[in-house]
This record gives C-alpha cells, structure tokens and sequence, in this order.
C-alpha cells in the first residue's frame, strides 16, 4: 500500500497511524469535502477459502452500513464504506489523539479518578450503540481515544464482528488479545451487549492495575482459557471505583448492569458520590446496595474469585441486624434498621440485614478454618463441599423459621482453637458467593445461637429476595476467628452502599459458623 492512493475515487490516502491484527489504519484526505478522515482496510484474515473471503467482505460492508447509524459525541463516526480492489474500507471521523493503550504504555496507570471519567464517556457511547443494536465486540485500550481535553472516543464500531473478532475462528485463527474478553466470548458464545459491559470493565481495570485482569502474556490460547475461566482478583489501589470495576466484571451475564446502569454507577465516581473505597475500610455508615446488579460470583464455584463474591446480609442475622440495615450507623445488637420508626416493615428488612452482616461474619470465620487446615482436600473441604453442594433456594421465602436448613455443615474435620485468618476469609467470601440465590445453605452457616437471634429463617430469605447483588471487597483477618470486610450491596432499585463490618467465626461441629457480626 502506498501513499497517496486514491480509494473510492475520494480519499486520497496520506499517512499510516495505525496497524494491528484487524486493519490498517491511513490518514486520508476526503477530497470531495477536503476534511481529514480515517480510513481503514479491513483484513480478513489468513487462510479463508474463497467463498469465505467473500462472505467476510460482504459482511465488512454490512456491519460498516449499520455502525454508520451510530451518532454519539463519545463514538468516532463512520462516513463511509468502500469496495476497492477486493477489500473492504471504513471512512471514519479522524481524531488526532493517542490511544489508552498509548497512554497507559507511557504513564502506567492512570488515577481512579481518571479512570471513572474516561469509562464514564466510553459508557456512554456504549449505551448509544447498545440501544441501536450494536455491540462493539472488541472493546479495549486500544480502541478508547483521548483527547488532550480528556474526551474519550470509542472507535471500531462493528469491525471485530466484520473480521471474525477476536475468537478462535474456524480455521483456528485467533487474531488480536483475547484480553479483555468476556467468559461467555471465551467459550465460544456469541458477543451480547453485556459481553462489552466486561470488555469495558476489563479496560478500566488494566487502567487502573496497569495489566488486564487474565494477564497479557505471550500466549493467547492460555490468556484465552484464564478468560473463559473467570476468576478475577479484585483492582488493588482502585478506591471506590474498585466495586464498580467488579460489578462490570462478573462471571455471569446475568450478575452484569447494564451499559447504562454502568455509565451511572462511573459518574458517581467520577462526581466523587460512590461508596468508600472498597480497599479501605469504610465508615460506620452501613448502605445496602438494592439488588439490580448481579453478584459477581458464580454460586457453584468451589473457590469464589475474591472480592466478587455475592454479597446479601442475612434478612434475621443479629449481627446483621446492626451493620445489615442499609445505613446503619453502628455495631447496635438490636435488630432495627438504619431509620428507627419505620414500622415494623423497616425493622423486618434490617433484620434480615442484620443477619446478612451475621452471615457475612461466618463465611469469614468458616475461609479461616479452611486455610488453617490446609489446601490438600481435608480441612479446607468441609466448608467448599458445604458451599457447593448445599442445595440452592430459589422459592419465596418460608413463612416458618423452624422450616430452614440447620447449622450443621459437612465438613468432616474437626478444630480446636480459632481457624486461621485464611480460612476465615475463605469461608466469608463462599458465604457471600451462597448469596442471594442460595438462602437456605447461607443461613446453615450461622450459629444456632447466632439464628436464633436473627428473628427467623423466612425474615432472613425475605431480605436477600430485596438484594440483586453482592460484593466484598478487602478482608483485614486475623489468627483468632475474626475479620473485617469491605462488603458492597445493590438493591433491585438500583442503589448501591457499602459498609466494614466484623465477623466472628468459629467451628462448630466440624464445620465453620458466623457466630457474631456488625457494622463499624
């Protein structure tokens, strides 16, 4: 390819800014209108038969036609689509501004601050495109424009779809990083709006860390596994932009906001309105988050990805009670809300975010003992099988508290003395990872005692039935059976608090139980 080529009989091509496994990318100029554009030439990929060759053109051609469609002041424009010599062409808007990818390559990492204005902008494009019917499919630093004002531009808009993205194709090609990919994407499912709701919290968490999320490493078949797996550790250093950036990045499309649900929850960041971060332990202030974000972990996972696992104070924990009631001011034992004087319609649901806080106390308590005994399948076994086999509650909640699952686990080791700090935190984040879905084996991990102050098994199902997603943050642990985490909760109205709240957990019977939690 040389300069100065005319393509389309319009844009004369000038200089290359661009290259990579899609395309390449010329400044041209459009001497009809005599404006600067991008242009770029969309490669097909190697080793396509000819009907395969076609197929790909046509389908450039379709997907440049409908990303035209997209007007949004965060989206570089599309102008025009071509067929020259046999390849497809996209003129687009040109936008004289490095790349994320650029940028992080120079700075690093940039500040969460920084972060949450930039993902708010690209959100907000997102969104647009979403509600036209497109979906990116390649989100990534490298397709994130910024300006010198600090304004974000997403460009690409329907060329992954147009080349095969970046999934192994049937001729076994696998063009471009696999990086910032979703699970589902991984796994050879197709890309779905929410699939760039991760894409994009991939993004901001590599802008955040300096590194994506599975890594970036030489090979991208084993980039690609670590993706389709999910596992995610949670931002180190991301303040309250950390709970936001998890909520992007749950394993389950369902357990993801929106792209607008995410565009809002980015600006209040970047507004300096969000929770505390969650890498700190937060104020007294006890907030539930309504649960119209999933959680972030898989409930059937044996090893719950930390600081994504679901998060659902317990509707009669006692100890949730204090710390479970969406602002609750302080460690009270009593089981009233955060408003004292609602009725007792406020003081049901604190009760059972009192036993949420309970709940949360004994997930911790229960990773401390795990850790303590070893990873080998002995100690740490009991509360993994207790978490993955306990049968999963998706009825309404039982009227009757006699009616819910006891205490008991089943695990089969015994311990004398506290668990250690690591199995406590172990046995917190699988709590929390029960919830909200699976009350019943949830609640059999609080102390009888614990329960029996909690106000009752059908209080505690009636809370969590409120919360659409739950997360934790950092866990502070210790070598006597307690912990403090960070726990962040989104009621199904979309709101979104977070608390620190305490745990204390001991064995019992074999098994780990919360034996006693509140708010700090």
């Amino acid at each position: 390819m040389s300069k100065d080529r005319l393509i389309a009989g319009r844009y004369r091509l000038t200089d290359p800014i661009g290259t990579g496994a899609m395309g390449v990318v010329w400044r041209a100029l459009d001497i009809r209108l005599q404006r600067t554009v991008a242009v770029k030439q969309v490669l097909l990929g190697p080793n396509l038969t000819e009907q395969q060759t076609a197929e790909a053109r046509k389908r450039a051609l379709r997907e440049g036609r409908i990303a035209a469609r997209l007007h949004h002041p965060n989206a570089i424009s599309v102008f025009d689509v071509a067929d020259e010599d046999g390849q497809p062409w996209l003129v687009m808007e040109y936008m004289n501004a490095p790349s994320l990818a650029n940028r992080l390559n120079l700075d690093g990492t940039l500040t969460p601050l920084k972060v949450a204005e930039l993902g708010a902008q690209a959100a907000a494009a997102l969104a647009a495109a979403h509600d036209a019917g497109i979906v990116h499919r390649d989100v990534k630093p490298a397709n994130l424009l910024v300006g010198d004002d600090g304004t974000v531009k997403i460009t690409d808009f329907g060329i992954s779809r147009a080349t095969g993205d970046v999934t192994v194709t049937a001729t076994g090609f696998l063009a471009g990083t696999p990086a910032y990919l979703a699970p589902e994407v991984a796994r050879g499912e197709q890309p779905i709006p929410s699939s760039d709701v991760f894409a994009l919290g991939s993004t901001l968490y590599h802008a955040i860390t300096g590194r994506p999320p599975f890594g970036d490493g030489d090979n991208p078949l084993a980039v690609l596994h670590a993706v389709a797996g999910g596992q995610v550790e949670p931002p180190a250093g991301a303040g309250a932009l950390g709970p936001v950036v998890m909520r992007l990045l749950a394993t389950e499309v369902a357990n993801r906001p929106t792209m607008d649900e995410a565009r809002v929850m980015l600006e209040e960041v970047a507004a300096g309105r969000a929770p505390e971060p969650v890498d700190i332990a937060p104020s007294a202030t006890t907030k539930v988050l309504p649960p119209t974000l999933a959680a972030t972990a898989t409930l059937d996972r044996p090893d719950p990805e930390p600081g994504a696992a679901d998060i659902r104070p317990p509707a009669a924990a006692p100890a949730f009670r204090d710390a479970g009631v969406p602002p609750a001011t302080g460690p009270s034992p009593a089981p009233a809300g955060p408003a004292a004087g609602r009725g007792s319609g406020v003081r049901s649901r604190t009760a059972v975010l009192a036993g949420a806080a309970a709940l949360l106390l004994v997930v911790v308590v229960g990773l401390v003992l795990v850790n303590v005994t070893g990873g080998d399948g002995n100690t740490a076994a009991g509360p993994e099988s207790s978490q993955v086999n306990a049968p999963e509650q998706t009825g309404e909640p039982r009227a009757e508290p006699s009616d819910p699952p006891t205490t008991t686990a089943s695990t089969t080791t015994t311990e004398s003395g506290p668990p250690s700090g690591a199995r406590v935190e172990q046995f917190v984040r699988g709590y929390y990872g029960l919830l909200p879905g699976n009350t019943a084996a949830a609640w059999s991990q609080l102390s009888p005692e614990y329960q029996a102050t909690a106000g009752g098994y059908a209080d505690y199902q009636g809370f969590w039935s409120t919360i659409g997603a739950v997360s934790i943050g950092s866990v502070s642990r210790s070598g006597d059976g307690s912990a403090v985490a960070t726990v962040t909760y989104t009621m199904r109205d979309g709101s979104v608090q977070s608390e620190s709240r305490s745990f204390r957990v001991a064995p019992n019977g074999g098994e780990l139980v919360i034996t006693a939690s509140q708010v700090l």
